[in-house]
């Protein structure tokens, strides 16, 4: 027979109520390696949804998501001339917040050029921009439905289309606009304060300025060969689409990536302590069983069979119950929560070790455990 089954039989509620806790707690640790692994999907969503090759930026930054960047609107023109440029497409990026109704928004506004790289890959809902002003197209996380309006600025927009998944970084809602229409909303200022500006004497800003183009190369062509023709120009810097990925994470969220990844770690040791913690206790509350087993002649193997199954059997029922619970409320999280195949096994794989290693305290305890101790009332 099996000792351990018998045994769950004998006690189950007390197995049953253990397995939940263990599952709860390991639970907590899939879902830090889910938001761990959803922070670096947010923040190279937009980036990959953009499709670019590479990315022309002001001179001396790494924009425009790391700082600030700012060129001229007529760059896009000259560098469309550049030998090997299917597709050139400019873009500005600004965060704000909006009212809606009784909810306040903050989202991220995208202007780009219908018809040329840097708009939403995919519509979920909806249609495209078509007219030249006052359309967006939204994410669904926004809550906005097409037909809808939202003030922003001073300018009221109409949303044609959603989008899935097209957030920040930070998990704020992305939201796209036509490129004028950015511009005006970025850097035209309200009407008394151009007023003061006149009054002033100063000269009026001009508001055809973009945060970065978007280049598509024809795969014929180096991406380093278009790069190098365009740094020709002093005051433009390019980044590669390998670039641009690696300054998003491993620098603009590497602090919080490390945090949650040492966390994690954190949850795992004190799931390894608990564990051993609780396979210590049972294996206390069995000690007279244990001795009874000694005294009748049961082999070494069979008592650590005993309490090794045991705390694989927590292990994994508490790892397989915490993790379906994660899948089943991933989508009510605040931020993406991306539970990966490879993190999965990789997880189960330390929870199966830790199982061992914590039954190892157990295993101890019983093999000092002395015959005579079944005789003692």
């Amino acid at each position: 027979m099996n000792l351990a089954f018998r045994e769950i039989r004998h006690k189950l509620g007390r197995f049953v109520l253990t397995c939940i806790g263990l599952s709860l707690l390991l639970g907590v640790v899939v879902t830090m390696a889910g938001i761990y692994r959803g922070q670096t999907a947010d923040a190279l969503a937009l980036v990959r949804s953009i499709g670019a090759d590479a990315w022309v930026v002001e001179a001396e930054t790494h924009g425009p998501f790391a700082e600030a960047s700012r060129i001229p609107g007529d760059t896009r023109e000259m560098i469309a001339r550049i030998n090997g440029v299917l597709a050139a497409g400019s873009i500005t990026i600004q965060t704000i917040q909006a009212d809606h109704g009784s909810r306040r928004l903050r989202l991220q506004v995208v202007g780009f050029e219908p018809g040329r790289p840097g708009g939403p890959a995919r519509i979920a809902t909806g249609r495209e921009i078509t007219r030249g002003h006052y359309e967006l197209i939204a994410d669904v996380q926004t809550g906005l439905t097409p037909g809808e309006t939202l003030r922003l600025g001073r300018r009221t927009f109409t949303v044609v289309g959603l989008t899935r998944g097209s957030v920040t970084l930070s998990g704020d809602s992305i939201v796209y606009t036509t490129l004028r229409d950015a511009q005006e909303l970025q850097f035209e200022v309200s009407a008394p304060a151009s007023r003061r500006e006149v009054a002033r004497g100063a000269q009026h800003t001009a508001t055809d300025i973009i945060n970065a183009v978007i280049l598509r190369i024809s795969p014929n062509v180096p991406v380093d060969s278009v790069a190098d023709d365009v740094r020709r120009w002093k005051h433009l810097s390019v980044l590669t689409q390998a670039e641009q990925e690696t300054i998003l994470t491993t620098t603009v969220i590497e602090r919080a990536r490390r945090q949650l990844g040492l966390f994690m770690g954190v949850l795992t040791l004190v799931s390894a302590v608990i564990i051993a913690l609780i396979v210590y206790t049972l294996t206390m509350d069995k000690l007279r069983e244990i001795a009874t087993l000694k005294l009748i002649g049961a082999p070494d193997r069979t008592i650590i069979g005993l309490i090794v199954q045991q705390a694989l059997m927590m292990g994994v029922i508490g790892f397989v119950f915490g993790a379906s619970l994660v899948f089943a409320a991933k989508d009510w999280f605040p931020r993406r929560v991306v539970l990966e195949p490879t993190d999965l096994v990789t997880l189960f794989g330390i929870v199966v070790i830790v199982c061992l290693l914590a039954s190892s305290l157990g295993v101890r305890l019983a093999m000092r455990v002395e015959p005579g101790r079944a005789l003692v009332g």
